[in-house]
């Protein structure tokens, strides 16, 4: 696949892993057994990389409605960045790796850029790349370093619950869920309390955008794919906490796309309100 501002190859990297300005994050999770990712990156990582987790670092902790994974304090955030040693001014290069087709690599890349940091990257094919591509790994812990990094939100990329339920159904707005298609009709739901999906929300599945091995489709293939929608429209991208709607989003932007808004509370929050006895009022007023 090309070289883009988005992606980079396990061969860029090897080239540029001891580059002073290039820090590299390993984000591998696993939601059934939420030890598995730090244990393989103890077990063996890319050189340099250090380990975010997904419910300690990419994420606060969970409250009666908000979802699942809702978004991180930012000022620890911003510390744990500083302690990798990013900087915003001149912009540190970040490389994401998961082994789960971006899963929650591309929720670090989009906190990322809310944060204001343009700079980075995920790696194509994840770990699972690098090790087809024969590169050595570690076990060794980085050093904790001392950055400069100074974050810009974009305050405007999420909307919450209220934003969703007053705009769903208005003209020119889309609602994307990004889950599998059996959670979308509610025929099945393996974490949340009630099945289902947003009354008028259309479906896209995140795993789509790639392919079985990890690798992100192609540019024009993902323009193929997203090309119903209407960049001028106000689209409004979910999933069930906020996790892999990141991936539709990453790959929009890959395809050209500018980027829409997160739900990041996504169906856990949605749902947190339906199980109350007048989700109407609670949802509304």
């Amino acid at each position: 696949m090309p070289q883009s501002s988005y992606l980079v190859d396990a061969q860029w990297l090897s080239q540029h892993i001891d580059d002073p300005d290039v820090v590299v994050i390993d984000v591998r999770f696993s939601l059934a057994d939420p030890q598995l990712g730090r244990s393989q990156y103890q077990a063996g990582h890319i050189p340099g990389a250090y380990y975010l987790d997904l419910n300690e670092d990419l994420s606060s902790p969970v409250k009666q409605h908000g979802g699942r994974h809702p978004l991180p304090d930012w000022p620890a955030f911003v510390d744990k960045l500083n302690q990798m040693g990013i900087r915003s001014m001149p912009p540190t290069r970040i490389v994401i790796y998961d082994d789960s087709r971006f899963a929650f690599a591309a929720r670090l890349w989009w906190m990322l850029r809310y944060l204001g940091h343009e700079k980075v990257s995920i790696l194509d094919g994840g770990i699972r790349a690098w090790e087809s591509a024969e590169r050595p790994q570690s076990q060794d812990l980085p050093a904790r370093q001392a950055g400069s990094f100074k974050p810009d939100l974009q305050k405007d990329w999420t909307v919450d619950i209220r934003t969703v339920r007053q705009r769903k159904d208005g003209l020119g707005v889309t609602v994307v869920d990004a889950r599998s298609p059996e959670r979308f009709r509610g025929e099945v739901e393996p974490i949340d309390p009630i099945a289902g999906s947003i009354p008028g929300a259309t479906n896209a599945f995140w795993q789509d955008v790639s392919t079985e091995a990890g690798y992100l489709k192609s540019a024009e293939e993902l323009a193929a794919y997203w090309s119903e929608l209407n960049p001028m429209d106000r689209i409004i991208v979910y999933c069930g906490s906020g996790v892999t709607a990141c991936v539709n989003l990453f790959s929009m932007a890959v395809a050209g796309h500018p980027m829409y808004k997160l739900y990041p509370g996504g169906w856990s929050d949605w749902c947190s309100y339906l199980v109350e006895s007048a989700p109407e009022v609670s949802i509304t007023d």
